[in-house]
């Protein structure tokens, strides 16, 4: 029986890009970093302490091992204590942020990319 989200795999064109966006511009850490010696490396991030991380593949390489894997990026739900602070700092930072929402039941949203156009959202839980 599955007990939790372990990982989600983000295939990516650049893993160091991405590591840089994920790391300096989200504020997730690196919980690891490792390269098989054959060309496969794949990098681990994630809020700290968070029970879930998201593992940067890289897209091409996976593509060529794997032909029929769907290399689409996931629709991830990311939830924060405070929307109007980290959309603001996403901001300053230069993400691409859509527009905050009221959603009917109260919670506010919204959605930003990284920089590879791939699109996440942000809703507040407190």
């Amino acid at each position: 029986m599955i007990s939790k989200v372990g990982q989600i795999m983000l295939y990516v064109n650049n893993q160091d890009a991405a590591k840089a966006f994920w790391t300096e511009k989200v504020g997730f850490t690196v919980i690891a970093e490792e390269d098989n010696g054959q060309g496969m490396r794949w990098i681990e991030v994630g809020p700290t302490g968070a029970a879930t991380s998201i593992v940067l593949q890289n897209k091409e390489l996976v593509a060529k091992m794997e032909p029929d894997m769907n290399l689409g990026t996931p629709s991830l739900m990311f939830f924060t204590d405070n929307v109007d602070q980290l959309y603001a700092d996403l901001s300053n930072k230069n993400v691409k942020v859509g527009e905050v929402v009221s959603m009917p039941s109260g919670e506010k949203v919204f959605n930003f990319a990284d920089d590879e156009e791939n699109y996440f959202a942000v809703m507040e839980k407190k």
